[in-house]
């Protein structure tokens, strides 16, 4: 089955991208035209979601060079968009992969050099889907029957070009009739599980609850969850995980509790250049989103804020990591090295 919405379409030289910021009291949605629209839209969180960052921003440096015939002004446009986000390794991922082609195809006629820059950001988005419904059906199978799950963040077709990652797994799941019940954090402090992961169960018909954040440790240790399964921005070379914060806390309860914890994650968003979870940059992000909630002030004027959107979760604390070329499991590192060499898991 697909969704009934579209996270992003990209027709007449437009991205259009559905406003997460205001889901789900509506359904509306943003169009960008030039390439600071897009790198405004992913500032922003209009779009989010490590993949849907990615497509985004490939089609970002689509709009660059239409604006941009001079290579200087392009390649500063392209690290403009690079910066928009420092943590999800997809949006640099899919940068560098449209500049490899635009390097490539530099002496082409414009309008030839545009076209394949246009091809190349479509293959973007359509592999994405693809490759996310490749894992789904691989991570479904670590999902027993009537299994309960705890799910954290959004990672749906909402985080996605289309279908998802973890929330993918549990769709692909449900619709094996394997009779599943989902458990959804909150995900302080933007509530992207409230906001987006329920409007996205509800779409699908999943039964479900939401539960504030701090409910998810009683639930594991009263044994009422049966595997955690959640996403990732960033995967450093020895498995280490970069995810919403919480993420890290999740992982060291399911590990006292012996509760399996899976990220899933498409090959892209893992960083074979970095060797541990201390070399990923964490984005820390305006106090407002801590002080006041939808507009509404809620600690005192003045009051400091530590927020930082991600956490790290320490490959140690991982069951594995659920990817298209297959599940990865422990030892992380050596296993992850075979992946770099293309090698099968």
């Amino acid at each position: 089955m697909d969704e009934s919405f579209a996270t992003l379409i990209f027709k007449d030289d437009t991205l259009t991208l559905i406003d997460q910021r205001i889901l789900p009291a509506e359904v509306s949605y943003v169009t960008c035209k030039t390439f600071e629209d897009v790198e405004f839209a992913i500032r922003d969180m209009i779009v989010r979601g490590a993949p849907a960052i990615g497509s985004a921003a490939a089609y970002g440096v689509y709009l660059a060079a239409l604006q941009c015939p001079d290579d200087a002004d392009f390649k500063k446009a392209c690290k403009f968009l690079s910066l928009a986000r420092p943590t999800a390794v997809n949006l640099g991922w899919a940068i560098n992969r449209m500049l490899a082609t635009y390097e490539h195809n530099i002496k082409q006629p414009r309008a030839e050099l545009l076209n394949l820059l246009l091809a190349e950001a479509d293959s973007i988005r359509e592999e994405d889907i693809k490759t996310n419904k490749l894992m789904s059906r691989i991570g479904a199978a670590v999902v027993p029957q009537k299994a309960t799950i705890l799910t954290h963040c959004n990672t749906g077709a909402l985080a996605t070009a289309g279908w998802g990652t973890a929330l993918g797994v549990i769709k692909t799941a449900f619709y094996d009739k394997k009779d599943i019940f989902v458990y959804a954090d909150e995900t302080r402090p933007r509530f992207q599980g409230a906001r987006l992961t329920a409007w996205e169960l509800m779409e699908a018909k999943i039964p479900s609850k939401l539960i504030p954040d701090s409910a998810a440790a009683t639930l594991i240790r009263d044994g009422k969850i049966d595997l955690v399964l959640l996403g990732g921005d960033r995967v450093a070379a020895n498995g280490d995980v970069a995810n919403k914060l919480g993420t890290f806390a999740l992982s060291v309860i399911c590990k006292a509790y012996g509760i399996p914890f899976y990220s899933v994650v498409p090959v892209s968003t893992i960083d074979f250049s970095i060797p541990d979870g201390s070399a990923i940059p964490i984005e820390e992000r305006d106090a407002e989103e801590v002080t006041h909630v939808q507009g509404v002030q809620v600690a005192p004027k003045g009051m400091d804020v530590y927020n930082p959107a991600f956490d790290v979760t320490p490959h140690q604390n991982l069951t594995g990591i659920i990817t298209e070329k297959g599940i990865i499991y422990p030892p992380f590192k050596e296993n992850i090295e075979r992946l770099e060499r293309g090698e099968t898991l």
